[in-house]
C-alpha cells in the first residue's frame, strides 16, 4: 500500500512550529513503527497518544514521550520543520513495547552527559500530569531560596545512552526496569531488583536511576539508588549521588536527601553548593519539629565545611525562620542570627532593614539584655540610611522594660508618638512596665489610662499588666478597681488576674477576701491548680484545717487540677503544726508515691513523728515505674508517645508531645506531668504548682530503665508493634491509648491511631477481637486508623471508661469536632485497605 501522502499529510498537521521550543508532539518509537507497517495502525497509535490515563497505569506512555522529546531534541533544526519524515531503520513489529523502546536506532549525537541543572520544568506541560510537582517552589521562609537554585552549579551525571548498549537483551530489560519500578512499592521494588542480580552493574543501575530522575520519579530513583549501595560492584559516584539528593530535596523529601548528604560525607566529599541550598530549604518548607534545628545545622556546615558563600535568598530565608516564631521560643536562636548577619557582613552583601529589625527584637527578649550591642546595631541602621520603624521602636520598650531604663524609654515613645498609624498596644504595656521596674508605680497607672483613650478601650494584655503592677504595690484598691473593669469588659483570659489579686490578698493576710477571689475565679474560668493552691495556703493560715483538707482532697480526685510538690508541702505542714500526725503521716506516704521533696523547715519535726510509728523512715531512694505508669505507658506508646535512644550509652528519653489546640491534651498534659513528675528532666519541672506553667511538650530524663520501652516500640528509631502486644493490652493501656491518640466522632464512632507496620497491627486487631471488641483497620499514608463502629463503640467505652480522666469523660463520650479533625478525612466506606498516599512528612512527625 502506498502511504507516502497520507504519511505527509499527518506530518504537516503534527509537525511543531519552528518558534515553540516545546513541541506538544513528538513521534515515539511505536508510532514511527507503526507507520512504517500500516497508516491505520499509526493513526492508531496517534490517538492513543492523547489520552488522558491515571498517572500510574500510563507511565509507559510518560517514559515514551520522555524518550521522543529527547529524540527531537537530538534532531537537526532541518528535521524539525516542515519536511518529509526521515527514514527509520526497518525493525520486525515487535509484541512488546519495551522491546520497542529497546530497538530504537542510535542517535547521530548521543546525550552522554546527563546535566539536569539545564533541564527546564515548563517542559512537564507535555505530559499532562497534573499532580507533577512543581521545580522547587514552598510556602513560608524558603520560597524565596527555593526560587534561587536555577544558578547553583552542580556536576554532571556521565551516563550511556540505552541505544549505545550493545546487548540487545539488556536494553530490554533496562527498558522494561524502567517502566515498571516507579510502579511498584519499596517491598517491591527490591524484590524486582534482586532478581537481576545475575546481570545488572553499576551503569545499569546507575542508568534506571538517572532515567527515574529525568522523568521526576524520584522515589523510585532513590529506592534504587539504595539498593545499589548494598552490592558488591557498587562504586561510589559523587555525581549521581548530588543528582538525586538535589532533585529529592526539590519534593520536600527532606529524609531522603539529608541520607544521601550525610551519605557523600561518609564518603570523605564534600557536598556540592546546590545540596546544601536545597537541603537548608528543604528544611525551612517543613512545618516538623526540629526541621528549623536541622537547617541551621546544614547552613552552618555550608559555610564551615564546604566554605561556600550561600547565596543572599539563603540568607534571608533562614534569619525569616529564626524569627517567625515567638519570642520565647526564637530568642534561643540569637547566636545563629548574629552568626548570619556576620556573613551577611562579611561576604558584602546587602544587609536588610529587617536583618537589623530582627536582631534587636531577638536581643529584647533575652534575660539579660546588651544594652551596648542594640546600640550598636540602631546605630549602623542610621548609618545606612534606614529609618526606625514601629516595630524596631516597640522591640526597644521591651528591652527597657527589663531593667527600668526610662530616660530611653521615654526617647522612644516620642518617636512613636510621631510615627503615622498610632500607637501599638503592645507599646503601652512596655511602658507601664518601665516605670514598674523604676518603682513608680503611678505613671504606669496614667499610661493605662491614656491607652483606653488613644485605643478607645484597652486590651487584655494591658489590663493583665495593670492589675499585676497593682497587685504588686498593693493597691488594693485600684488592683480591685481594674479587676471589676477587666470582668465587666468580657475579655479573656481571667485567670492571672485572678491569681495576682489572690497573691496579694494572702501576701497582706486579707484572707477574708481571698476565698470570694477563688469562687469567682471558679465561677468564670477553668479549674486551675495555682488559684486552688493559694486558696489552700489561705485556709492553712487562717486555721482552718477541715476545709484545708477539704479542698486538698477535691484537689486530689480531680485530674484537672491535682496535686503537686507545693500543695502537699502545705498540707502536710499544716497536719505537722495542728498536731494531727496520722494525716501527715499519710501526706508523707503520699509525697513518697509521687517522689516529692519535703521541704526543709516539715523535715526535722516529720522525722520526730516518724521515729516514734517506724523503725525507719520511708525515703523514695531509686526511681522505679509503678504498674499504673507502665500500663499507661504502653498505651502513650500505641498512641504515638515518641522514646529518643543514645545506644551507645544505652540511655532513653521519653517525649511527651501533645497538642494545643486539642482539649483532650490540654487537661491530659497536667495528669501526665503529674503522673511521671520524679522521672522529668530538669529542664522540664516548673518550681511553682501553676496550671499555666505546665508545658504542652516535656521530657523524662535519659534512663536505662525505658529500655524495654524502646527495644519493643521504638526500635532503630523506628515505631514499632511489638510480638507480645496481646499481653499489654489491659483496660487502662487502651484507656491511654484513647485520650492520646485517639478520637470520638459525632456519629459515636471511635477512631485510635497506630503507627507500625501491618503484621503488628494485625496482632493488635487480633487481641481486640480476642476482647470481643470487632473493629475495622484504614491506612492513611503512614498511619493506621483502627475504628470501632456502632455497637463496638458503645462495648469499647464501657471497657475504658473506669480509666478516662474524670475531666475527659465527657469529651471523649460525646465526641469533640475541634480534636477529631484529622480523624475526619479517614474513609472506612472505600472498599480498598489503604486511603491516600504515603506521605514523608507524615512519617517525619511521627
Amino acid at each position: 500500500m502506498n502511504f507516502g501522502p497520507i504519511a505527509q499529510d499527518i506530518q504537516l498537521t503534527i509537525a511543531p512550529l519552528p518558534s515553540n521550543p516545546n513541541p506538544l508532539l513528538s513521534l515515539s518509537s511505536h508510532m514511527r513503527l507503526s507507520l512504517l507497517s500500516s497508516p491505520l495502525s499509526f493513526l492508531r497509535c496517534l490517538t492513543s497518544s492523547f489520552s488522558r490515563l491515571p498517572r500510574r497505569r500510563a507511565h509507559s506512555n510518560y517514559c515514551t514521550h520522555h524518550r521522543c522529546r529527547l529524540f527531537l531534541r537530538s534532531l537537526p533544526e532541518a528535521a524539525k520543520t516542515h519536511q518529509p519524515f526521515p527514514s527509520f531503520q526497518q525493525v520486525s513489529c515487535l509484541s512488546h513495547s519495551v522491546e520497542q523502546l529497546a530497538c530504537e536506532p542510535q542517535s547521530s549525537e548521543p546525550l552522554k552527559n546527563w546535566d539536569f541543572s539545564n533541564y527546564d520544568d515548563s517542559d512537564s506541560d507535555l505530559f499532562n500530569l497534573d499532580d507533577q510537582p512543581e521545580a522547587f517552589k514552598f510556602e513560608g521562609g524558603g520560597a524565596v531560596a527555593g526560587r534561587d537554585t536555577k544558578h547553583l552549579e552542580s556536576p554532571g551525571v556521565e551516563v550511556k545512552e540505552l541505544e549505545e548498549v550493545p546487548e540487545q537483551w539488556r536494553r530490554s530489560r533496562l527498558a522494561w526496569l524502567c517502566k515498571e519500578l516507579p510502579a511498584h512499592k519499596s517491598g517491591s521494588v527490591v524484590r524486582i531488583l534482586n532478581g537481576q542480580r545475575k546481570w545488572m552493574r553499576q551503569d545499569d543501575a546507575t542508568y534506571v536511576v538517572v532515567h527515574c530522575t529525568r522523568i521526576r520519579e524520584n522515589e523510585a530513583a532513590f529506592k534504587v539508588y539504595k539498593w545499589m549501595m548494598l552490592q558488591r560492584w557498587y562504586r561510589f559516584d559523587f555525581a549521581l549521588a548530588t543528582k538525586l539528593a538535589d532533585y529529592l530535596g526539590k519534593e520536600r523529601k527532606f529524609l531522603r536527601c539529608r541520607e544521601i548528604f550525610d551519605d557523600i560525607i561518609n564518603q570523605g566529599r564534600v557536598p556540592s553548593e546546590s545540596t546544601f541550598h536545597i537541603l537548608v530549604v528543604a528544611y525551612l518548607g517543613a512545618s516538623i519539629e526540629g526541621c528549623l534545628d536541622e537547617a541551621c545545622t546544614i547552613y552552618n556546615r555550608m559555610i564551615q565545611l564546604g566554605g561556600y558563600s550561600p547565596r543572599l535568598s539563603l540568607h534571608n530565608s533562614l534569619f525569616k525562620a529564626l524569627v517567625a516564631k515567638p519570642g520565647d521560643e526564637s530568642k534561643n536562636y540569637l547566636k545563629q542570627a548574629e552568626f548570619i548577619y556576620h556573613n551577611l557582613v562579611t561576604t558584602g552583601l546587602e544587609v536588610q532593614q529587617d536583618i537589623y529589625g530582627g536582631l534587636i527584637w531577638l536581643h529584647s527578649y533575652q534575660e539579660v539584655i546588651d544594652k551596648e550591642r542594640i546600640m550598636q546595631l540602631r546605630d549602623e541602621m542610621g548609618l545606612a540610611g534606614m529609618e526606625e520603624v514601629k516595630d524596631v521602636l516597640v522591640s526597644i520598650l521591651r528591652a527597657c522594660a527589663k531593667d527600668g531604663d526610662v530616660e530611653e524609654a521615654e526617647k522612644t515613645w516620642l518617636k512613636l508618638i510621631s510615627c503615622n498609624g498610632g500607637i501599638p498596644s503592645l507599646a503601652f504595656v512596655y511602658r507601664m512596665e518601665v516605670f514598674a521596674e523604676a518603682g513608680v508605680p503611678m505613671k504606669s497607672l496614667e499610661t493605662f489610662r491614656s491607652m483606653q483613650e488613644l485605643l478607645k478601650g484597652a486590651t487584655i494584655t494591658g489590663y493583665q499588666k495593670i492589675i499585676e503592677i497593682l497587685c504588686n504595690a498593693r493597691h488594693v484598691e485600684l488592683a480591685e478597681l481594674h479587676m471589676q473593669g477587666l470582668v465587666q469588659s468580657g475579655l479573656k483570659p481571667l485567670t492571672p488576674s485572678y491569681v495576682e489579686m489572690a497573691t496579694m490578698y494572702l501576701g497582706l493576710s486579707m484572707h477574708e477576701k481571698v476565698e470570694p477571689t477563688f469562687l469567682s475565679c471558679l465561677e468564670k474560668c477553668r479549674p486551675n491548680r495555682a488559684i486552688y493552691n493559694l486558696y489552700l495556703d489561705s485556709l492553712l493560715k487562717a486555721g482552718n484545717f477541715s476545709k484545708a483538707e477539704e479542698i486538698f482532697n477535691h484537689m486530689q480526685s480531680t485530674e484537672a487540677i491535682g496535686v503537686g510538690a507545693g500543695s502537699c508541702n502545705a498540707i502536710l505542714s499544716g497536719y505537722l503544726a495542728s498536731g494531727n500526725h496520722v494525716k501527715a503521716e499519710k501526706v508523707y506516704d503520699l509525697m513518697c508515691k509521687k517522689r516529692y521533696d519535703v521541704e526543709s523547715s516539715s523535715m526535722e519535726k516529720l522525722e520526730y513523728v516518724l521515729s516514734l510509728t517506724r523503725k525507719e523512715v520511708k525515703k523514695p531512694v531509686s526511681l522505679k515505674l509503678s504498674a499504673e505508669q507502665r500500663e499507661a505507658l504502653v498505651g502513650l506508646l500505641l498512641g504515638g508517645l515518641q522514646i529518643d535512644s543514645d545506644e551507645p550509652r544505652k540511655k532513653h528519653m521519653i517525649r511527651f508531645v501533645l497538642n494545643e489546640n486539642s482539649n483532650t491534651h490540654s487537661v491530659l498534659r497536667r495528669h501526665l506531668y503529674d503522673q511521671y513528675h520524679e522521672w522529668l528532666h530538669p529542664s522540664c519541672r516548673r518550681d511553682d504548682d501553676s496550671g499555666d506553667a505546665v508545658p504542652f511538650r516535656f521530657s523524662t530524663i535519659a534512663h536505662s530503665y525505658f529500655g524495654f520501652y524502646a527495644d519493643q516500640f521504638w526500635p532503630r528509631g523506628r515505631p514499632t508493634i511489638p510480638k507480645m502486644i496481646h499481653r499489654w493490652l489491659s483496660p487502662r493501656a487502651l484507656a491511654y491509648w484513647y485520650m492520646y491518640g485517639g478520637y470520638r466522632l459525632q456519629s459515636g464512632d471511635i477512631l485510635l491511631k497506630l503507627k507500625g507496620d501491618s503484621e503488628g497491627v494485625e496482632k493488635v486487631v487480633k487481641a481486640l477481637r480476642a476482647r470481643s471488641l470487632e473493629c475495622r483497620v484504614k491506612r492513611k499514608g503512614r498511619v493506621f486508623w483502627i475504628g470501632f463502629f456502632g455497637n463496638s463503640s458503645t462495648w469499647f467505652w464501657k471497657l475504658v471508661e473506669p480509666y478516662v480522666l474524670d475531666g475527659l469523660q465527657d469529651y471523649l463520650q460525646g465526641g469533640n469536632p475541634n480534636d477529631s479533625e484529622e480523624a475526619q478525612g479517614v474513609n472506612f466506606d472505600s472498599e480498598s485497605d489503604v486511603d491516600g498516599e504515603e506521605s514523608e512528612q507524615n512519617d517525619s512527625s511521627s
